[in-house]
């Protein structure tokens, strides 16, 4: 399959997206000293930390993407750094001599998380008034740093679990729940989330750098927002809940706490105007959207003609797919969105809703789910090829990035009789490509910033 031309330039196009938004990189290029100024300057914002000021500087943070991007605060501050902790996904770690480094479970959170959380924890409350912390963040901050509360429920103290956590987590990404919902419902069972982390860390001063993962870069979504003020409310997760009918499933000690917590018997996040975030500054310094230019610079130097359509694309993945088909024939028939040779991109987070016991992820799904609309084509596809894929090399709980959808790949299911209806059914995306050499593995690329969508039409 790697010798075909059309998905070497994919590939091709997906890595200058991946250079482009590497964390260590970012901030290099972002981050400056200027005697004892620490200079931030984004491409809206400039921003200045005078290091005269702190006897203290702490390292902390989550997400896939922070060991990298801890490295770059490291190279850059050296010994002014005191110490500090972050937490990876198993895997991603990287070079760090004054900051430590742990590993945890995502997307299902684990004990080591747990076990991490407390550690950062306990690391934010010994920060006081002349400690300045910065805060490396990123996508799977969430899941890495799972920090149950406890509750008081007619006066008796009720624990929340690791194993409710998973159960609540397991829940919402089944039922089709985007990444605001599912955080919302976090936010409001946890002891760091939504904004609760600053709580810890007051009054110390916080520099959090930011690498977004979610739709329209949200800061109170990305991570469950443990450094922003959080406008949702257990209100609003109580309704997500029920929403989705998941009332009756979770552990009844989930659902009690949201009951509690909308009928106002437990303490909301805090709000825009909380005490806790007056010293408080957040910089977000990598998006989807720049991952979206740099794949469509690589593209025209590839001599594609490029029509970059989103980098808000949400909804469910195999409605999508039927949507960008429909968009690659009619590129095939009338050239009517672009010339050809053609090259499409979009950026977002789809979500997939779970009806089968198989195995993939939602790019792995989109391709599916495209590959079944080509088997549709009277022409087979021709001429179409489509790569979807994860930033952070890990779609789903696989080891694949994504896969690979075009004509080849159809005739090549046909041969080993495949039937993309009956893997769609069973939501096992991965085995279906495996058997046809059609996944697309990065490993851990140290970044996210959700899914790039690349449809070529020669």
């Amino acid at each position: 399959m790697e010798t075909e031309p059309q998905f070497l330039a994919l590939r091709a196009i997906f890595s200058a997206a991946l250079a482009r938004i590497d964390p260590y990189g970012m901030l290099k290029q972002r981050l400056r000293l200027d005697g004892d100024l620490l200079v931030a300057e984004l491409e809206h914002t400039r921003h200045e930390v005078d290091l005269s000021r702190f006897s203290r500087i702490l390292v902390l943070g989550c997400g896939k993407a922070s060991s990298r991007m801890a490295r770059a605060v490291e190279e850059l501050l050296g010994e002014r750094i005191s110490g500090g902790l972050v937490c990876v996904k198993y895997g991603h770690t990287d070079a760090l001599s004054r900051i430590g480094q742990t590993e945890a479970g995502h997307p299902m959170p684990d004990e080591a998380g747990v076990r991490a959380a407390e550690r950062i924890a306990a690391l934010a409350r010994g920060a006081d008034e002349q400690t300045l912390v910065i805060n490396c963040i990123s996508g799977g901050g969430s899941a890495l740093l799972p920090a149950p509360m406890t509750y008081m429920d007619n006066g008796r103290e009720v624990r929340l679990t690791l194993t409710h956590k998973q159960a609540v987590t397991r829940a919402l990404l089944a039922c089709g729940a985007d990444i605001r919902e599912i955080n919302c419902v976090r936010k409001h069972l946890s002891e760091l989330k939504g904004g609760r982390f600053l709580r810890l860390l007051a009054p110390a001063t916080s520099l959090s750098l930011i690498l977004s993962d979610v739709v329209g870069d949200r800061l109170d979504t990305i991570a469950s927002g443990i450094t922003c003020a959080d406008e949702s409310t257990y209100a609003q997760a109580l309704g997500i809940v029920e929403h989705y009918g998941l009332a009756q499933s979770l552990p009844p000690e989930v659902v009690r706490a949201l009951q509690l917590g909308a009928s106002g018997q437990i303490a909301e996040t805090p709000k825009p105007g909380d005490p806790a975030l007056m010293h408080a500054t957040n910089l977000l310094i990598g998006t989807n959207h720049a991952a979206l230019l740099a794949a469509c610079d690589k593209a025209r130097e590839l001599g594609y003609n490029v029509a970059p359509l989103t980098c808000l694309l949400t909804g469910e993945a195999r409605e999508v797919a039927k949507f960008l088909a429909g968009i690659a024939l009619d590129v095939r028939r009338t050239e009517m969105l672009v010339k050809r040779p053609a090259c499409i991109i979009l950026g977002g987070e789809t979500v997939v809703t779970l009806i089968g016991e198989g195995k993939g992820g939602r790019n792995q799904e989109m391709a599916l789910a495209f590959l079944a609309e080509l088997a549709r084509d009277p022409e087979h596809g021709r001429g179409i090829s489509f790569l979807s894929a994860s930033t952070d090399g890990s779609d789903g709980p696989t080891d694949a990035a994504g896969a690979y959808a075009s004509a080849m790949m159809l005739k090549r299911a046909r041969a080993a009789g495949l039937s993309t209806a009956a893997a769609l059914k069973a939501n096992d995306s991965y085995h279906f490509f495996e058997a046809i050499e059609g996944l697309y593995k990065t490993g851990p690329t140290m970044t996210n910033v959700c899914d790039l969508h690349m449809l070529l039409v020669e």
